[in-house]
């Protein structure tokens, strides 16, 4: 969606927004810890981020990459910064396609800066030379397709000749297809309203978001406004001085200082900001907090899990339940599948079911030392269950399986799964039983207000040979139990007679159909018994092969079976932990 509908919708209902601003990091472990505080910072409902290019397009390929994933994996609606620096046409034209392909649909044009250790900032071959040519060149070739997004100066653009060239420069911009206008940081507010007083003037109607950069440390701050020429009110220098050397003090006045400075702008009829993170998370949080602007439940959780903003999934609303601890998998791995009735893939006819590259779809987010400091070197079978318990405990933050630590419901039965998986019960994904919780629950619910959700127990885990057969005679004496295992070999054991799909998530709402947006079923089962036990390799390969680490990873990824079990009565609770201690 355009950000300007957006944003339009806001003002129609009259509700305060805000949005992110994140940068490019410059290692692949800082991409992979971005993308976690995109999950964590999504649930403070930002209207959109923006996701920086760097000067001269240095880490053009990297930007579009994290702006398809956050549109693609994460459900963020976003705008992918493009600038003129050191960027000829065949540049633009290929990061315009790629953003194109991936649904994102918003743009914000600049000029840009000159690459590094570059004093003046010039035209590069075959490349425009204004913010305003790009506009152009955008709504020629693309027409109507992006929503574009501007910059503006409260304190006039360094290179504008004085402050009425700026605004003009400004109008033409807006007038040549910008839709909105977001601010380089302030933090004068009153020169900031002053300005927007002036645009409405010369007849700049779009909307303006006021751009805050919270301070993060004394040095810093007074290096960044000293760089950009940025005002300064008498009294922020007179607060910060005593408390220049404590970073924490520092911290936590710019968060006070941004929440007042918020306070103003909207008393007076801003209606939104935008948060320039530094790709940080706290300073946003707590300001978002402190203004009363961290979303509810219901605006930000319409399903269980993220929608995908890309265009071919816009309509998916069932998701198998295997993947939900793996996202980006599950969305890479199905993305050039051709069917999705329902949201999902269709079935095995679909000519574009198939192998997967799972080296490509399989990638853990984690770096090998970091994998080895989490895992260690286990010497024994149990080292390996400790290793499960110690993740369930929070005292490491990822598995193989599940990227990002323990979902909020399944803290639940937090202790259930520790005790298990001591006992060689490896679990990698769960939920507990729902009967009809409110839909504005704070741990399980989801969807619009009003609802009710339910769910049933829900455990993934693998298994050894033994414990497997135990567990099919336990789970014969209880009709409400379902499974299905199979091992890498493919060997499939189940007690199911046919192949439909199970409903364990679905929710009921005022004036709507029952939705279920979480499944178990036979064929996704398959699909992801293949990525499953290849995952076990991300372990084992930390090891040099004959060790006793890498044997023991590799015996249990050659012997255990995968099971699901789905306990069908959803009015009972933590029945299968039962019969799991009972064995």
């Amino acid at each position: 969606m355009k950000i300007i509908k957006k944003i339009e919708k806001a003002i129609q209902q009259k509700r305060t927004f805000c949005s992110f601003e994140y940068f490019p990091p410059k290692t692949p472990q800082g991409v992979n810890n971005l993308y976690d505080r995109f999950e964590r910072m999504a649930l403070l409902g930002p209207e959109f981020i923006d996701v920086t290019w760097n000067a001269g397009g240095v880490t053009s390929d990297l930007t579009i990459e994290i702006c398809s994933n956050a549109q693609t994996v994460y459900g963020l609606e976003t705008n992918m910064h493009l600038t003129c620096t050191n960027m000829p046409v065949e540049k633009i034209d290929h990061a315009l396609r790629e953003a194109k392909k991936s649904g994102v649909q918003n743009i914000f044009a600049l000029r840009g800066d000159p690459p590094r250790g570059v004093k003046d900032w010039t035209k590069c071959e075959n490349g425009f030379a204004y913010a305003i040519d790009l506009i152009r060149y955008i709504k020629k070739n693309y027409g109507d397709f992006f929503g574009i997004g501007v910059a503006g100066y409260p304190e006039v653009h360094p290179d504008s000749p004085s402050k009425e060239d700026d605004l003009r420069f400004l109008k033409e911009k807006v007038d040549a297809g910008g839709d909105f206008i977001i601010s380089q940081y302030f933090y004068d507010v009153d020169l900031f309203l002053q300005w927007v007083k002036d645009c409405r003037a010369i007849g700049i109607n779009c909307p303006i978001l006021p751009g805050l950069l919270p301070i993060q440390t004394y040095d810093k701050f007074i290096n960044m406004v000293r760089m950009n020429g940025t005002s300064v009110p008498d009294y922020i220098l007179k607060d910060l001085e005593p408390i220049k050397e404590d970073d924490q003090a520092v911290k936590e006045y710019g968060i006070k200082l941004l929440t007042e400075m918020s306070k103003k702008l909207i008393a007076n009829g801003i209606p939104g900001i935008h948060i320039y993170t530094m790709n940080l998370e706290r300073s946003a949080r707590v300001i978002l907090e402190n203004l009363g602007l961290a979303q509810s439940q219901e605006v930000v959780k319409p399903l269980p899990w993220n929608r995908s903003l890309k265009n071919n999934r816009l309509k998916e609303n069932v998701r198998p339940i295997f993947w939900r601890n793996r996202i980006k998998s599950y969305i890479q791995r199905t993305d050039s599948w051709d069917e999705f009735p329902n949201g999902r893939w269709g079935d095995s006819r679909s000519p574009a079911f198939g192998e997967v590259n799972l080296h490509s779809s399989s990638s853990f987010r984690y770096s090998s030392e970091v994998c080895l400091e989490m895992w260690g070197k286990p010497e024994q079978t149990e080292d390996v269950y400790n290793v499960f318990a110690s993740y369930l405990k929070g005292e490491i933050k990822a598995l193989p399986w599940c990227e990002t630590a323990l979902h909020a419901e399944s803290s639940v039965i937090r202790e259930r799964l520790i005790n298990i998986n001591k006992k060689g019960f490896l679990s990698i994904n769960s939920q507990p039983s729902v009967n009809g919780v409110p839909s504005s629950d704070k741990i399980h619910g989801w969807g619009p207000k009003n609802g009710f959700v339910f769910q049933k127990a829900y455990l993934e885990l693998f298994i050894s040979p033994e414990k497997l057969e135990k567990l099919e005679n336990a789970i014969k004496k209880d009709q409400y139990l379902s499974y299905y295992a199979i091992n890498q070999k493919g060997n499939l054991k189940t007690n199911q007679v046919n192949e439909s799909a199970n409903a364990v998530t679905w929710g009921v709402f005022p004036g709507r159909e029952i939705i279920q947006p979480t499944i178990v079923e036979l064929v996704s089962f398959l699909a992801w018994k293949d990525e499953a036990f290849y995952l076990w390799n991300t372990w084992k390969s930390l090891y040099e092969s004959n060790t006793k680490s890498y044997d023991i990873i590799d015996k249990i990824s050659n012997e255990y079976y995968l099971i699901n079990i789905v306990d069908n009565n959803f009015q009972r609770e933590e029945k299968i932990y039962d019969i799991l201690e009972e064995l």
